[in-house]
């Protein structure tokens, strides 16, 4: 985090202006409307500050004071309240020799168009007040930066504003009748996804208000939370459904493994309490069942949990079992599909599952070892025309490759290793049954990976689109179906 975000309270705090032109007038405008004393230092100012000030003037409220000078130290020195100077005129060396003075005095310096000599930048603002989104890209990118607050201007009501002010009527009203901080969450989610939220939108003040008021006085405590299964997907946050990100930004809880992405996990509500419960092959210190009461505990005590699971619940995630405890014990729960591992990697590989010319069928099946052995129906898994995706088969790849070779699969059969899938840091390791197990060796892949088996492997190089890196360790399948191993032809 480059910078953090804060929403700074002006009203009456002295803020100190340097430059009189067209960049100073539009931060002008800015802190005045935030409420702030503004004091302006320039040898002269654009006729709209003239105008402003006069206004002020004849308001009598004396907010807005005018220093025709050139700057000096001195106009800092005299002013040591003030909590924010801005150096705003077009002298790069002027700008800077400003923020100097400011933070020797320990304020707060914004300098126009340099965020290197800032120690604070100005957001773009959309503005609902009492709701407020600021946007930034550090000074990186400002044309992104509008874009986006284009799509936030959109995206957001205009009443929000006065649903934002109804609330803040009722908030300590609310506060007073539930004690508890996850009752005044359900509540508020209540009010914000409903019909009092409509009518806000839709000016309708005076029913909003009705509306509140009754749902307070008739609403009890919530005595039990809800349980959220959430499919986290394969790495890539875009990936996920607006639904699974929605009760994500609910959550007072989140339970999550070790297969969902940093990227994923950074969206959930920052004020959620984060809860680890991954398991790696041989290390297991959070059990099933102790998971499964986790699930149970958390719901009863009020909270709103969600059970985030890298791919989909339903496939090799245990998802069954979990909702099975949470019905024995009446904990109301919904189940949001995520895109697995097997489509989501294969697809940022450029590996189709199913294709007319090379398979008709395909079988997800999970890979790891149990005790040194995998107990697979292999004769069934050796039929043609299919795909074969193994799940959590890394450390069993030798096994898996061996045994289909002895139940009838031709050595040559393409194979690959999918490391990372959908993530920037995706590696895609080709080969054949025979020679895939010392490609990813030498290459010293790592968890989490999925291993496709069948002739679609063979459509990579030429379907292959994101993330296409050369890696040396690359095996590619010839027009002979023969393994060229780049590393060793190097």
């Amino acid at each position: 985090m480059d910078y953090l975000p804060l929403f700074h309270n002006l009203k009456g705090r002295r803020v100190v202006v340097v430059g009189g032109g067209e960049i100073a007038l539009r931060k002008v405008r800015l802190v005045q409307e935030a409420g702030a004393l503004i004091t302006l230092v320039a040898k002269d100012f654009c006729p709209d500050l003239l105008d402003m000030h006069s206004s002020d003037s004849k308001q009598g409220s004396n907010r807005l004071e005018l220093i025709t000078a050139t700057y000096e130290h001195k106009h800092l020195l005299q002013y040591p309240d003030a909590v924010l100077v801005i150096a705003a005129t077009n002298d790069a060396e002027l700008n800077r020799l400003v923020s100097e003075h400011a933070q020797g005095s320990n304020m707060l310096s914004n300098v126009v168009d340099d965020p290197g000599f800032s120690t604070v930048i100005f957001p773009s603002i959309v503005d609902r007040s009492p709701i407020q989104v600021a946007i930034s890209s550090g000074g990186d990118a400002p044309v992104l930066v509008r874009l986006l607050r284009t799509r936030f201007e959109s995206l957001l009501p205009a009443g929000m504003a006065k649903l934002g002010s109804l609330a803040g009527s009722f908030r300590e009203r609310v506060k007073a009748k539930f004690a508890n901080g996850a009752d005044r969450k359900a509540f508020w989610e209540e009010v914000f996804y409903g019909p009092i939220a409509e009518q806000a939108y839709a000016n309708n003040l005076d029913r909003a208000e009705q509306l509140l008021t009754e749902k307070l006085a008739n609403t009890e405590e919530f005595k039990t939370g809800e349980v959220y299964l959430v499919g986290g997907g394969p790495g890539d946050p875009d990936l996920l459904t607006f639904k699974a990100l929605r009760l994500m930004q609910q959550a007072d809880i989140v339970l999550y493994d070790r297969l969902v992405s940093k990227e994923v996990l950074n969206l959930v509500r920052r004020d959620a309490t984060r809860i680890y419960v991954g398991k790696t092959a041989g290390d297991h210190p959070v059990t099933q069942d102790n998971i499964n009461q986790k699930l149970v505990d958390y719901a009863l005590e009020g909270n709103r949990v969600v059970r985030l699971k890298g791919g989909d619940p339903f496939i090799f995630g245990r998802g069954g079992e979990e909702i099975e405890t949470l019905a024995e014990h009446n904990i109301p729960f919904q189940v949001v599909p995520g895109i697995t591992a097997a489509s989501g990697c294969a697809s940022y590989a450029g590996i189709p599952l199913t294709h007319r010319d090379h398979a008709q069928s395909v079988r997800f099946i999970a890979g790891h070892l149990r005790s040194g052995k995998m107990d697979l129906n292999w004769a069934e898994l050796v039929q043609p025309n299919q795909t074969l995706v193994f799940y959590m088969g890394l450390n069993g790849m030798e096994t898996i490759c061996q045994q289909l070779k002895q139940h009838g699969l031709d050595a040559t059969t393409p194979a690959a290793l999918i490391e990372k899938g959908t993530s920037d840091r995706q590696q895609v390791f080709v080969g054949n049954l025979d020679s895939l197990p010392s490609i990813v060796r030498t290459a010293g892949a790592k968890a989490p990976t999925l291993i496709i088996v069948g002739h679609v492997v063979s459509l990579h190089d030429q379907l292959a689109w994101f993330n296409q890196s050369e890696n040396p360790l690359h095996g590619v399948i010839n027009k002979n179906n023969e393994i060229q191993n780049s590393a060793k032809d190097k």
